[in-house]
């Protein structure tokens, strides 16, 4: 009776905040308004397809909160609003809305600029300058094949035309492979990539992929990005932790007690 209690109430504050709010539609009479189409573009908007968007996605969103109303009323015409089901579910509804607010404010207090700049400074201050380098290579399958693409490149032809016509690489135009740091590559290639210097080509190296000739075009430190390119990653990095840490210090306060049947995960579980 008291959860009933509860949701007439919380109608009634609805009813009366819509008052101040912009009217979009009506259905039989009752009001679908800015601030309940809101609620539904946080709670529908992430799972639409990212090519509708504009106009088209709020008319989306609109029209599903007709058929919301219309499809509700139905449902209470059919009495369906009044079993221990339906009850079970608006409480957990419920404690839904009221954790999905108290992590929005956690959110919107631990992400004060400050703060980012702070856990960046931190992070970044740990990491060392890395080695990186740009190179091309030309992939043959045999070392009679890599020895002659060698001989070729080292008689002065140009090594991007010698690789797109005979190396077996698709995925590199010209063989050149961009900017890569030694972790991104099979150790074979790897030490042999990084003891050139810039403009050397190497002799033919083997890996598991076939015989490579590889030239060094380039070479720098690759050094942390600034805050703006990564400031997105540091606000999910630091919202994520402050919700974790608050539901860690609940759950130390909270008396919990599983039933010996209750679900267990295992020790390997991803979702521990």
């Amino acid at each position: 009776m008291k959860l009933q209690a509860g949701i007439i109430l919380l109608a009634f504050s609805l009813t009366a905040a819509g008052a101040q709010a912009k009217v979009l539609a009506k259905v039989n009479g009752v009001e679908i308004t800015d601030e309940d189409f809101k609620v539904a573009m946080d709670d529908i908007g992430p799972g639409l397809p990212a090519q509708v968007q504009g106009p088209e996605r709020d008319a989306y969103v609109l029209d599903y909160l007709i058929d919301l109303k219309i499809v509700a009323r139905k449902a209470e015409a059919d009495k369906m609003d009044g079993g221990a089901d339906f009850l079970r579910r608006m409480a957990y509804q419920r404690d839904k809305a009221l954790m999905e607010g108290l992590f929005g404010m956690i959110a919107r207090d631990a992400t004060t600029d400050a703060e980012l700049r702070k856990v960046y400074n931190e992070v970044s201050g740990s990491q060392k300058a890395e080695p990186e380098i740009r190179a091309r290579h030309i992939l043959v399958a045999t070392e009679d094949e890599a020895r002659a693409a060698f001989r070729r490149v080292r008689g002065g032809e140009d090594f991007a035309k010698v690789a797109d016509a005979i190396s077996k690489d698709p995925g590199s135009q010209g063989g050149d492979l961009g900017w890569f740091t030694r972790d991104r590559m099979v150790p074979e290639f790897a030490d042999a990539a990084f003891r050139l210097d810039k403009g050397q080509i190497s002799d033919p190296v083997k890996s598991q992929f076939g015989w490579h000739v590889i030239k060094l075009e380039e070479k720098r430190s690759k050094s942390f990005p600034d805050f703006e390119q990564v400031k997105d990653q540091v606000k999910s990095y630091v919202i994520q932790k402050a919700q974790t840490d608050q539901i860690v210090k609940l759950r130390e306060a909270a008396k919990i007690e599983k039933a010996p049947d209750a679900p267990v995960a295992p020790p390997s579980s991803a979702l521990k």
